[in-house]
């Protein structure tokens, strides 16, 4: 007998707005939107985002996740990418990377208050 097949994982992030949403992983992190989906015009929006090899779902549905929460994710490159964000001048965001026992980390809030700790492993 034989187990599962198992695949990355796909975190669901709880968003409460579109338009900031948009604002701060497309225009300022640099995801794509791969497709969205809305039951009927005006009503709550589900994406699926890609950034890499990193997907993301966000979720303007109540009950579909809790805000608040935190994703850790696998970078190369990360000093050079840090320097790429603080020049888009985000307004709500200048991150900055620490040195880790673990590696080199930059943690972002997105506007929703979920945390995306983005962590070059090995590299202090």
């Amino acid at each position: 007998m034989t187990g599962p097949t198992v695949s990355a994982a796909i975190p669901i992030l709880r968003i409460f707005s579109e338009e900031h949403a948009r604002a701060f992983y497309i225009d300022f992190l640099g995801f794509t939107v791969d497709w969205e989906h809305r039951f009927e015009p005006d009503t709550p929006v589900y994406l699926q985002i890609r950034l890499g090899s990193l997907m993301l779902h966000l979720s303007e549905h109540h009950g579909d996740a809790t805000p608040g929460s935190t994703v850790f994710v696998p970078v190369t490159g990360i000093r050079d990418w840090q320097v790429q964000l603080l020049a888009k001048s985000y307004k709500y965001a200048r991150p900055g990377v620490e040195d880790m026992p673990w590696g080199a980390q930059m943690q972002i809030a997105d506007p929703f208050g979920n945390r995306l700790r983005f962590c070059e492993l090995g590299q202090e």
